[in-house]
């Protein structure tokens, strides 16, 4: 990690533990997980958060969003060929694993791609790098979810959330809000 990375993930990781911030979120989580509730057949649920919620934010963020994924779930593969992501785990504990070389190629399938295993956590006082992590632009990840509670993260994206592409192996792409909204995604 880059140190102008590391100042980044360092800012974002200061507003959102904020107590401020903390109670704003908490409250778009319960609806989030209400949603994720009512679609058993979802893999996760997600809500675009105002920018305003956040205060004053590093200059290239664009978007905040709120992800619940389920407990026990594999999202499969995805990348943002328009946006570099940072998240955070909020609640619970996940897998975010990457390309393990972080290639901006095009793969017509998972099974094509080495992953890096990167199991974030939400304890407070764990090192930033457990608790966070930085998807540069066109790189391939997966969340897998460890049965027992569901993962709810934070994200932050470098385009505003209605330009938000996600792209799945073999070029399958989807906006995440807006009309094309699904609620399939991967984050």
């Amino acid at each position: 990690m880059t140190k102008e990375e590391r100042s980044v993930l360092e800012a974002l990781d200061k507003i959102v533990q904020s107590e401020k911030v903390r109670a704003k979120i908490l409250p778009i989580a319960e609806r989030v997980r209400a949603d994720l509730a009512r679609k058993p057949g979802a893999l996760m649920t997600w809500e675009p958060v105002a920018l305003e919620t956040f205060g004053a934010l590093p200059p290239a963020i664009r978007s905040g969003w709120v992800f619940i994924l389920r407990a026990g779930s594999d999202t499969g593969a995805e990348r943002h060929p328009n946006s570099h992501q940072r998240m955070m785990s909020f609640e619970a504990t996940g897998d975010l694993q990457t390309d393990l070389k972080s290639a901006e190629s095009d793969v017509q399938t998972e099974s094509e791609i080495v992953w890096q295993s990167n199991v974030l956590v939400s304890d407070p006082d764990a090192p930033l790098e457990r608790r966070w992590i930085s998807i540069p632009k066109n790189v391939w990840h997966r969340p897998v979810i460890p049965k027992g509670a569901d993962w709810v993260v934070v994200s932050f994206h470098t385009v505003p959330a209605a330009e938000l592409i996600e792209e799945r192996p073999g070029a399958r792409q989807m906006f995440y809000a807006g009309d094309n909204q699904s609620n399939q995604g991967a984050g």
